[in-house]
C-alpha cells in the first residue's frame, strides 16, 4: 500500500506562450546565478574585488557545459549513435544528459583562461568557488527530478519517488538519487564552508576537500542507479572515476598543505597595489622628486649666473634682473647664492655700460 511518496512533475516544460520554459534548464542557470552570487561574496572576503567572479564565469560556465555534454555522450555513446538512434540527439542538452566530472574539467580550463586574463591565481579562485558550486549541484540535481531520470532502485520508503510510465521507464517508486545527491551536495558546502573558516584552506585545499567529498557521497549513491552505465570489474564505470578522483584529491590536499601551507595573503593583484602610494615606497619616491627639483634649480641658477659676454641681451641691458642694494643684495630682499649672483651681474652689466658711454663719446677713428 503506498502511503507516501515524492510525485514526479507531469511535464518538464512549461509553455510561456511560444516560449517553452524546460525544468532542467532553468534548474542548470539557477544554480549558476547562485554560484556567482555566493562565489562573489566568498572572493570578496577573501580580498578580491567585486565582479571578478562574473568575469571568469563567463569562459568557466560555457566550458563546463561542454565539458559536461561531452563527458555524457562519450561514456553513454549507445544512447545516440547504436542502430536505430538520432545522433542529432546528441545536441539536445535540454532532455537532460550532463557529466559532472567533464563539467568540472573543462570548466577548469576555462576558469584558468580567466584567471590568466584578470592576473590572479586560480587556485584561490577554486577554493572561493568549492562550496558555490556544490551548491549549484545541489539545485541543478532537481533537473533530473523534472525528466523523471536518474532515479534509483525500487523502494516502498516514504520517501520514495513515484515514477510515471514513460520511454525507457516504467511505472514505480524508487530511490529518488536526485534527492539523495542534492542533500549530499549541500553538506559538502557546508563542510567545506567549516573546514575553510577553520583551518583557513588555501592553494586549491578547498577545491580539493569539495572534490574529495563530493566523490565520498557520488560512490554510493551511483550504487543505488538503475539506468544502463558501462561496467569496468563489476562496478560502474562513475563509481570507479569518483574512487580515482578521490584519491587524487586527497593526494593534493596533503602535498599542498606540505609544500604550500597557510593561505594566500594576496589573491587580486590589483587590489594589493592599490593602496601602494600611502607606504614607504611613496616616501621615498617623494624625496627622490624633490632632490631631482633641487638639483634643476641648481642647474638653473648655474645658468643664470653666467658670464654676460655669453648672454643674447646687448650690452646695458638689465633684461629682467632686479636692481641691487648699496649691501649687496637684490631688491626683493633675498639672500643666498642666487640673491648674490645677480647683484655681480648687475654690477658687471653696469660697468659695461659706462665703457660702452666712454667709448661713444671719444672720436672715432676713419
Amino acid at each position: 500500500m503506498e502511503l507516501a511518496y515524492i510525485p514526479s512533475p507531469s511535464t518538464g516544460v512549461i509553455h510561456l506562450g511560444p516560449l517553452p520554459l524546460r525544468g532542467y534548464a532553468l534548474c542548470i542557470i539557477l544554480g549558476v546565478f547562485v554560484a556567482v552570487w555566493f562565489g562573489n561574496k566568498r572572493w570578496i572576503a577573501r580580498g578580491g574585488k567585486a565582479g571578478t567572479v562574473a568575469d571568469i564565469a563567463v569562459w568557466a560556465v560555457p566550458f563546463g557545459l561542454v565539458g559536461g555534454r561531452l563527458y555524457h555522450v562519450i561514456t553513454d555513446y549507445q544512447l545516440y549513435f547504436s542502430e536505430g538512434e538520432n545522433w542529432v540527439d546528441a545536441f539536445k542538452i535540454w532532455q537532460g544528459g550532463l557529466g559532472i566530472w567533464g563539467a568540472i574539467a573543462l570548466g577548469a580550463v576555462g576558469a584558468w583562461i580567466g584567471c590568466r586574463r584578470r592576473g590572479i591565481p586560480l587556485p584561490a579562485w577554486a577554493d572561493a568557488m568549492a562550496p558555490a558550486i556544490a551548491i549549484a549541484q545541489a539545485i541543478g540535481r532537481w533537473g533530473n527530478w523534472f525528466n523523471q531520470e536518474l532515479y534509483g532502485k525500487q523502494t516502498d520508503l516514504p520517501w520514495a519517488l513515484k515514477i510515471t510510465e514513460g520511454a525507457n521507464r516504467e511505472a514505480g517508486l524508487y530511490h529518488p538519487t536526485f534527492l539523495y545527491e542534492s542533500l549530499w551536495c549541500i553538506g559538502v558546502a557546508l563542510l567545506v564552508i567549516w573546514a575553510d573558516r577553520r583551518f583557513k584552506l588555501g592553494h586549491g585545499r578547498a577545491f580539493a576537500l569539495y572534490v574529495a567529498a563530493y566523490c565520498v557521497g557520488r560512490a554510493w549513491i551511483e550504487y543505488l542507479r538503475v539506468d544502463e552505465a558501462h561496467e569496468v570489474l563489476g562496478l560502474r564505470l562513475n563509481v570507479w572515476t569518483s574512487i580515482v578522483v578521490f584519491v587524487l584529491a586527497v593526494v593534493y590536499i596533503v602535498l599542498s598543505a606540505r609544500l604550500r601551507p597557510g593561505r594566500e595573503e594576496v589573491v587580486e593583484p590589483e587590489n594589493g597595489a592599490a593602496g601602494a602610494g600611502s607606504g614607504p615606497s611613496a616616501k621615498d619616491g617623494s624625496k627622490d622628486t624633490e632632490n631631482s627639483s633641487a638639483t634643476s634649480s641648481d642647474a638653473a641658477d648655474a645658468s643664470g649666473s653666467s658670464d654676460p659676454a655669453d648672454s643674447s641681451e646687448p650690452p646695458g641691458s638689465t633684461g629682467s634682473e632686479e636692481p641691487s642694494t648699496g649691501d649687496g643684495s637684490s631688491a626683493s630682499g633675498s639672500d643666498g647664492p642666487t640673491a648674490n649672483g645677480t647683484a655681480k651681474d648687475a654690477r658687471s652689466a653696469k660697468s659695461g655700460a659706462d665703457g660702452a658711454v666712454a667709448d661713444a663719446g671719444s672720436p672715432q677713428k676713419g
